[in-house]
């Protein structure tokens, strides 16, 4: 599903004009992103949890010459389902 086929769900579930869905999964997306950015965790129960990890440098090849480069330190996005999200996969 992409965001096009979402936004269309959303409309469907909830009644919602496509337009106020669009507004509404862009203004989630936004605060999601603002508050990973300021180091907070997004946790929306039954749902899953979003987090900021920080990855250490490290060591890796560059395939094509096989020489060992360095592969800078960076913060990565991390999910974390939800029991219910979980459950209802299976």
């Amino acid at each position: 599903m992409n965001k096009a086929e979402l936004i269309d769900a959303m409309a469907a579930e909830s009644g919602m004009t496509k337009a106020d869905a669009k507004k509404a999964l862009d203004s989630f997306m936004t605060s999601t992103a603002h508050a990973l950015k300021a180091g907070e965790r997004v946790a929306l129960v039954g749902f899953g949890t979003f987090s900021v990890s920080d990855r250490a440098e490290r060591k890796g090849r560059n395939p094509q010459t096989g020489t060992e480069i360095k592969i800078e330190a960076k913060k990565v996005v991390k999910f974390k389902a939800g029991n219910e999200l979980s459950t209802s996969v299976k």
